[in-house]
This record gives structure tokens, C-alpha cells and sequence, in this order.
């Protein structure tokens, strides 16, 4: 008799884990609730599929998971960017590292990895079934039982959860009947509504190198910062969403920030304006950019600091020089809501991971039963993070699940 295991969910860990449990010994079949197949793939990167990030090690891949962290270093330790990477080419899929580290096809189309995808699945004799919604789960003394929406059943020796990101703790029902911990889940990976900011009409622009901070906490990210109709998004925004994705839950989307346009300290920024003013005493404030900002961001931030745009830089006040530099670092906004980046939704909050073998991703009281993905608490940063962690936490769960 072939061993059955069933794997919830058609996503990109439902699916690299059935490829990874089967073999001529066992019988996969995928389930998914929808009608559609790795519809989060097909969205990823904008269409291109970011499949991956180029970090070897895991002591330094670890380090882009707000929640997970160092508890998934072991995980990818035995299967991480390397044997993943090697994996899709193996498959033909052929890649490339981006400047910022993020990996994509060369395709530049993400149905390049979904067909390599659906491909191995289909090769490695997965069978797939849609529109089927799991309502139940069953523990029985030897395996489980599945129990589906349109009241049909099936039995199975082991079950690999890869339901994704549930926003509602709805979305753990099925499983009322185990004892397990949750942690409540949150949106992560989203960037700030300012309906007041007075820089709307500067959407589209962006600056290298920003801080972004809440003040009064320590809560600060780096990275390039871009204006939008809304407010603000970026990497820098959209690191601080996913870092204290569950505080700026419990605020309900409504708290101040402070922006340095530069990334540069207080001493390094004053040091470089004094320099470029006394070298230019003549030239007008409008027209001196000291620092690589785009010149309507600049004439912006004069008016914020209420910097009269005709006067020369020596005619600058001692006041008005020190406002200028407070607003090129402090500029202050007022955040309240948020909105989705892109499609790329991420979800923070699930099983905790203290309920979990983290190198096989089995639950430790339920031999048989595995949940991997974002459907446990782990979540990234932009940047092919998440995918890394789907392929990782998918690959260990379908080989202990095909060995057990």
C-alpha cells in the first residue's frame, strides 16, 4: 500500500512540498480551495516573479525575518538559498541576481517558475484537486481525515499544511479540535497613508537613501524612500511595516514619523550644508542642492521650513538655517492607514513556532501533520524572503513527510 499524504493549499509551498513528498511509495494529492493555482507567484515582482534572494548564509539570511528569525537557522542551514537556487536551475530555469540581491528569471516572467513548477508536479505523479475547501481535520488513531465543504472525505497517513496567510484567526477553524498556540495574525508589508501630507503633488519621486522613524521609540529603517499620491512607500517604509507589523496593529494604523531625506547624521549633514553654502555664498538657496535630493523635493522642503526660495545662502539666518536642516531630518508627517503593497500582501502571525520540529517542520504532538509557509509565524521583508522560507520550510516538510 502506497502511503498517503495530502498537502492544503496550491500556493508556492503547497506545491514545492508535494513535489518534494512524492515518489513511487506514496500517493500526493494537492488540495486547494480556489479555482486558481499559485496565484501569488503569478503576482510577485510585478509579474516578474522575485523567487529568491542571494544570501548564502544563514546566519545572514536569518536576518530579513521579523518573525522567525534565528529559529529558522537550521532550516536554512540544510536546505537554503544555495540548494534552492541549484533546484529551479536544475529544473531549466534560469536566473539572475539583481543589483539589490533579488533574484528573478531571466524570463522576467514569473509563468517561467510556474511551469517548472507545475511541471516537476506533474512529473513527480502529484495529483491536483480544485475547488476543494477543507472545514475539518481529524486525528485518527492512524493518520487523519480530511473533511471537506462539499461533504466528501479523505484519509490520509500525513498532512502538509500550506494554507498561506490567514488574515482571520477564522482561518484556523479546522483545526479547532488540536491543541495548538497561535499568534494572532496582522498585515505585514504595507506602506503609510498620509491624507495630509502637503508632498502629494510630488508622487513619483523618490530619494535613495531615507531614515524613517516613529518617534519616541526605537523603531527606525533604511532604505530608499518614494513619494505616492497616498504617501509614502519604498523599502524603507515598507521594512518598518513588516519590523513592527503587530505595534502598528495595536495603534490602529494612526502614528507620527519622521523622515531624514538624507540618511546622513546630524553632524555629517550640517558639516556638508555649511561647506556647500560658504563655498556658494552668492548662489540662491532654490538653486543649491547640497545633497542628492530632487530639486522639487528640495524647493519643497524650503517651504516646509518656511525658507524664503529668493534669499542667497549667506543671507540665510542662523534660525532659518537650523529649521532648513531640522526639516532635510525631522520632517514630521502624520501616518493613519495603511494600504497593500502592490499584491505582494504578507501576512504576520500563525502557528508558533514553538509547536514545530523547525527542521522538519512536522507539530511536535501530531506525528504526521506538518504546516510550513506563511501559515506558520514566519514572515520577511520584501525581497524574495518569503519565497526563500516557502521552498525551505516545503522541501523539509515533503522529505520527512515521504520518509516518515
Amino acid at each position: 500500500m502506497k502511503k498517503r499524504i495530502a498537502v492544503i493549499g496550491g500556493g508556492a509551498a503547497g506545491f514545492f512540498a508535494a513535489i518534494h513528498a512524492a515518489n513511487p511509495d506514496t500517493e500526493v494529492v494537492l488540495f486547494e480551495k480556489s479555482n486558481k493555482l499559485l496565484s501569488k507567484v503569478r503576482v510577485s515582482g510585478g509579474g516578474r516573479c522575485n523567487v529568491l534572494h542571494h544570501c548564502p548564509y544563514a546566519s545572514e539570511l536569518v536576518k530579513a525575518y521579523p518573525r522567525g528569525g534565528r529559529s529558522l537557522k537550521k532550516a536554512f542551514g540544510r536546505f537554503g538559498y544555495p540548494e534552492a537556487r541549484a533546484w529551479f536551475e536544475e529544473q531549466g530555469l534560469e536566473l539572475k541576481v539583481e543589483a539589490d540581491g533579488r533574484v528573478f528569471p531571466k524570463s522576467d516572467s514569473s509563468e517561467s517558475v510556474i511551469q517548472v513548477l507545475e511541471k516537476a508536479a506533474q512529473k513527480a505523479g502529484v495529483r491536483i484537486q480544485m475547488q476543494r475547501d477543507l472545514i475539518h481535520l481529524e486525528a485518527l488513531e492512524s493518520g487523519y481525515q480530511l473533511h471537506f465543504r462539499d461533504r466528501s472525505t479523505f484519509n490520509c497517513g500525513a498532512v502538509i499544511l500550506a494554507l498561506g496567510g490567514q488574515p482571520k484567526e477564522s482561518g484556523y477553524a479546522f483545526l479547532k479540535d488540536f491543541d495548538l498556540n497561535w499568534i494572532k495574525p496582522c498585515p505585514s508589508l504595507f506602506t503609510f497613508n498620509v491624507p495630509q501630507s502637503p508632498l502629494k503633488d510630488l508622487m513619483g519621486l523618490s530619494v535613495p537613501n531615507a531614515w524613517v522613524q516613529i518617534p519616541g521609540t526605537k523603531w527606525k529603517e533604511q532604505g530608499p524612500l518614494l513619494i505616492t499620491h497616498w504617501g509614502f512607500s519604498g523599502p524603507a517604509v515598507l521594512k518598518l511595516s513588516a519590523w513592527y507589523a503587530p505595534d502598528l496593529k495595536e495603534r490602529n494604523y494612526q502614528f507620527p514619523i519622521l523622515i531624514n531625506w538624507l540618511g546622513l547624521s546630524e553632524e555629517e549633514a550640517r558639516r556638508q550644508i555649511q561647506d556647500y553654502f560658504h563655498a556658494h555664498p552668492a548662489k540662491g538657496v532654490a538653486n543649491s542642492r547640497a545633497f542628492d535630493v530632487p530639486a522639487r523635493l528640495w524647493k519643497a522642503i524650503l517651504q516646509l521650513a518656511a525658507v524664503p526660495e529668493g534669499k542667497s545662502n549667506r543671507d540665510l539666518s542662523k534660525k532659518e538655517f537650523n529649521r532648513l536642516l531640522e526639516y532635510l531630518l525631522r520632517s514630521p508627517f502624520s501616518v493613519s492607514g495603511k494600504t497593500t503593497f502592490k499584491e505582494e500582501f504578507v501576512t504576520a502571525g500563525g502557528l508558533d513556532l514553538r509547536e514545530l520540529d523547525m527542521q522538519t517542520y512536522q507539530i511536535k504532538k501530531y506525528p504526521g501533520l506538518y504546516a510550513i509557509g506563511e501559515f506558520v509565524n514566519v514572515d520577511a521583508i520584501t525581497g524574495g524572503y518569503n519565497f526563500q522560507h516557502a521552498w525551505t520550510s516545503a522541501y523539509l516538510a515533503g522529505e520527512a513527510a515521504r520518509m516518515d
